[in-house]
Order: structure tokens, then C-alpha cells, then sequence
């Protein structure tokens, strides 16, 4: 991702050292567990929209670092509190935290980063940035409860499914735009348009991830994991609404029941492929890829602007 670093490298070293810095302890436990959490940790996506938004609108600052910062402290802690509730020992292709030690310490730990990010935003009077992310985390949780909720039943239409991805993946994103933008604007409308963004993408980021299961290449966890952990995601829900009714009761049969058999998920995959599931949720995404799109070209056209859409088409081109 070259065009990032051309644009903000210097600003995300300097971010890296500082988050660093604020998940230090002086607990030996707690210490080698951060440095192991720093070591394993992913593209930084989070953190790359809040410097870019506040770059957007202004200079960056210390309020934009601490607002990288505190986005990461809350995303890294719903993943170690989400490997735990989802019995995962992997994410990254690394082990998660519960693996190598245990989900006690797996929680405490989760715990811990909240514990940070609150202490980050009020020794430094950022409200704001908390009162944006403390909403954030409460959809995400509301998120996954109604996923756990429809799930049993197996009752997810496309609405409810927008309405879950909104709250469990696109709402700490749109919150990570706002309050870049909000660091270096101090701005309202702009903090609230740069919010609609970060959703936009957030949506479509989504999307991808729920295409990655119908796929073949390495994209750090198993594909066909959706269907085994019996979740209903946009290719699948198109496809339950498009084929005849046998076929209907014979694939949510297989997901009730049959989950776990290799050649009854990809009866699954094959079905919603031939159906025209992946190609009705690749372009959903590309909806929601464009609009996002639309409202950044309401900004003054420049370098930054410029690599904030590429970072958005990466969202919806990667790999993995």
C-alpha cells in the first residue's frame, strides 16, 4: 500500500510508537501480551481512515493520534472479546490470545484495552472522540446480539442484514472518520458527512469479508467458516430467496445440520454461486463503495483526498 505511505507514512510511524506507548503496564502478564498483540497486528485500517480524515480537513495533531489510537485500543479489544466468545484459536494466522493462554485472561485482557482507551480520552478531555466511539461499541454489541438472535431461527432478510453489518462492522469505522475529521475541524456537519462515509465504507468493507467464504484463496481463515458457524450473509440470503423451494429447505437443512460436512458446504457454495448470489452481493457492494465515494468529491479535490478513494477502492479490490 505504497499510495498510503507516500501521503501519511511519517504520521503512521509516529502513530505506531505512540500506541505503543499507551498499552504499556508495568504488569510482566499484561506487558508480553501487548507486545504480542503489537506484533501480530493487521493493516491498520482503522487508524489509517482517522489520519486521512483528519488530514482531510485540516492539520494533524495530538488529538488525531489519540483518536488513532483509542479507534485501535477499542477494535483490538472486541477481537480478543470475539475470539472468546467464538471458541477461535487463530485470527491472522496467528494464535489468538485465549490459545496461548487461556479466555480468562483472554477477557482481562480485552477489558484491559477498554480500560486504556477510556483512561486515553478522559486524561486528555477528548469527549467528543468518546462519546462517538462509546456509541459505537454499544451498535456493535446490539450488532451481534441480533445476529446471535436470528441466527437460531434462521430468519435473516436483506434488511436485517444491513441493519446488523451497519452496527457490527461499519459503525466503529464510521465512528474512526468522524472523529478524525472531527480532530482537526472541530466541525459538526463535517464530523456528521464524514460519519455517512466511514459507514458507506464500512458496508462495503463488510461485503467483501462475507464474499472472502466463497472463495479459494488465503484470506486468514477458512472459507466456508460462515456457513459452519451458521451465518447468514448477503450471498446466502440472496440466494435462499432465489431458488425453488426443495432446494430452499435442503440448504437451510445443511446449514441447521450439516455444517460441519465438506461436501455439503460446498453443495452450498456451489448453489448460491450458480445462482448469482456472489455476483448480486459483489454489486451491493460496489453501490455502497460509489457512495461513499459521491460524498468524498463534496471535499476540495487534493493528494489526500485523492489517496482517501484509493484507500476506499482497497477496501472493496483486496485480496484478502
Amino acid at each position: 500500500m505504497d499510495f498510503i505511505n507516500n501521503i501519511i507514512g511519517n504520521e503512521l510511524k509516529l502513530f505506531e510508537k505512540k500506541f505503543a506507548e499507551s498499552v504499556k503496564s508495568d504488569t510482566r502478564l499484561l506487558d508480553a501480551i501487548m507486545k504480542y498483540i503489537i506484533k501480530r497486528k493487521g493493516k491498520q485500517l482503522r487508524p489509517m481512515f482517522v489520519i486521512l480524515s483528519a488530514k482531510l480537513h485540516g492539520t494533524v495533531n495530538e488529538s488525531t493520534y489519540r483518536a488513532a489510537a483509542l479507534v485501535e485500543l477499542l477494535h483490538t479489544a472486541t477481537l480478543v472479546h470475539d475470539d472468546v466468545v467464538d471458541d477461535s484459536y487463530e485470527r491472522r494466522s496467528f494464535f489468538s490470545i485465549n490459545a496461548l493462554w487461556n479466555k480468562k485472561i483472554a477477557v482481562l485482557v480485552g477489558d484491559y484495552l477498554l480500560s486504556k482507551g477510556l483512561l486515553l480520552a478522559t486524561s486528555n478531555n477528548d469527549f467528543t472522540h468518546l462519546h462517538i466511539l462509546s456509541e459505537a461499541v454499544k451498535q456493535m454489541s446490539e450488532g451481534e446480539l441480533l445476529q446471535l438472535q436470528k441466527t437460531r431461527k434462521l430468519n435473516l432478510d436483506e434488511n436485517i442484514y444491513f441493519e446488523i453489518i451497519r452496527s457490527k462492522t461499519a459503525s466503529l469505522l464510521a465512528s474512526a472518520c468522524a472523529i478524525g475529521a472531527y480532530s482537526t475541524s472541530r466541525d459538526e456537519a463535517i464530523t456528521k458527512k464524514m460519519k455517512l462515509f466511514g459507514e458507506k465504507v464500512g458496508i462495503a468493507f463488510q461485503i467483501k469479508d462475507d464474499l472472502f467464504d466463497y472463495g479459494k484463496a488465503d484470506v486468514g481463515k477458512p472459507t466456508g467458516n460462515d456457513i459452519k458457524e451458521k451465518k447468514l450473509t448477503l450471498p446466502l440470503i440472496y440466494t435462499l430467496n432465489n431458488v425453488d423451494q426443495a432446494t430452499k429447505r435442503k440448504l437451510i437443512y445443511i446449514i441447521k445440520n450439516e455444517n460441519k460436512d465438506k461436501q455439503k458446504v460446498k453443495f452450498i457454495t456451489d448453489t448460491v454461486i450458480n445462482t448469482g448470489g456472489i455476483q448480486y452481493a459483489a454489486n451491493k457492494m460496489n453501490i455502497y463503495r460509489d457512495e461513499a465515494l459521491e460524498i468524498l468529491k463534496g471535499f476540495t479535490n487534493s493528494p489526500v483526498r485523492e489517496t482517501l478513494e484509493s484507500l476506499v477502492r482497497y477496501t472493496t479490490d483486496r485480496k484478502y
